[in-house]
């Protein structure tokens, strides 16, 4: 066992990766466990308290790369948060918007969440394996994924005043041509046993809850080709990009109850973050011409961007209220 934990994986310790998923895995088991094993509708002061203590063991977390790593490491991890917690702040406002089209009640969003994470512990962990790999083989790589970005940017700066229409996504349309899906809830089922209308045989269904969950994934695994590129624009260091795009989304899922009941109020919160991607992407083909920007500077650029992006919002909607908003659009 010393030996196994004694090996490297993605150039880092075993006992490493083993120690940060052992430490993610009691945050979920507490979570579903002891603090949301019954179903309940969570409010504002408990969304911004369990934020509190996520984004407390994100920075400490870092204090302690830091520590280990050198305060190089430090900066990356810290950059790398805030980077991807900026950028999942658009994937939460998608998440709303998948929730209002299915109609799902507050009380049963927590259990979709939940099974949202770990579909994006599995995935980033692929992506980001895929990406560390690629990058190492081929240096050169980190220009497209700069190009990318700032095309992604670009962009998200055209469309930022458009909505989604989700009754015309591909994958749920596909899931709808294939699956038995019942016309509406059934509490936090996923999937619920009913006869089938034709041959009254008892099939199973999967429910309107179970498309949500499908979507939310989704919209997961477009937004981590948007991150994953722009974090690896930072670091190519696999575990601290893995590391701190986990914690960042851990907090802001935590967040998103406190955030969806203002989110009328963050109308210009997109346009920062087409600015961050258009200035990592940026970074990375400045890197020939004038070298490589120091860490702390990446890290004071996308909080400024974004919190100015904030500030601004707050400042435009004062006064703004959901119905409002609902019906100047």
């Amino acid at each position: 066992m010393e030996f196994l934990f004694a090996n490297e994986f993605l150039g880092k310790p075993v006992w490493m990766w083993a120690a940060f998923l052992g430490i993610v895995a009691a945050l979920l088991i507490f979570d579903l466990g002891v603090l949301h094993k019954d179903t309940k509708e969570i409010e504002v002061a408990e969304s911004l308290k369990l934020s509190g203590f996520y984004f407390a063991l994100a920075m400490l977390f870092g204090g302690w790369v830091w520590w280990y790593m050198g305060p190089q490491s430090g900066l990356e991890y810290y950059t790398g948060f805030f980077v991807e917690w900026s950028l999942s702040l658009d994937n939460v406002f998608a998440i709303s918007m998948i929730f209002t089209y299915f109609a799902v009640p507050r009380k049963y969003q927590h259990r979709v969440l939940f099974w949202g994470i770990l579909g994006v512990i599995v995935m980033r962990g692929i992506m980001i394996g895929l990406g560390a790999a690629l990058v190492a083989q081929f240096q050169w790589i980190l220009y497209i994924f700069g190009a990318f970005l700032v095309f992604t940017g670009a962009k998200m700066l055209w469309m930022a005043d458009k909505e989604e229409n989700f009754g015309e996504n591909p994958v749920l349309n596909f899931l709808k041509k294939r699956m038995r899906v019942t016309p509406d809830l059934d509490g936090q089922k996923f999937f619920v046993t009913r006869p089938d209308p034709t041959t009254g045989k008892m099939v199973r269904w999967a429910t309107p809850l179970f498309l949500c969950l499908v979507l939310v994934e989704t919209v997961d695994l477009i937004f981590a080709v948007d991150s994953v590129p722009a974090i690896f624009a930072i670091t190519q260091d696999p575990f601290i990009v893995y590391t701190s795009n986990i914690f960042a989304i851990l907090g802001l899922r935590s967040l998103y109850f406190a955030l969806a009941a203002m989110i009328h109020r963050f109308k210009y919160l997109k346009y920062a973050l087409s600015f961050v991607l258009i200035f990592i992407g940026c970074k990375i083909f400045l890197v020939g011409i004038i070298g490589k920007m120091p860490a702390w500077f990446s890290l004071s650029v996308t909080v400024s961007l974004i919190t100015g992006g904030i500030l601004y919002s707050l400042w435009k909607t004062r006064g703004d209220t959901p119905e409002t908003d609902k019906s100047a659009a």
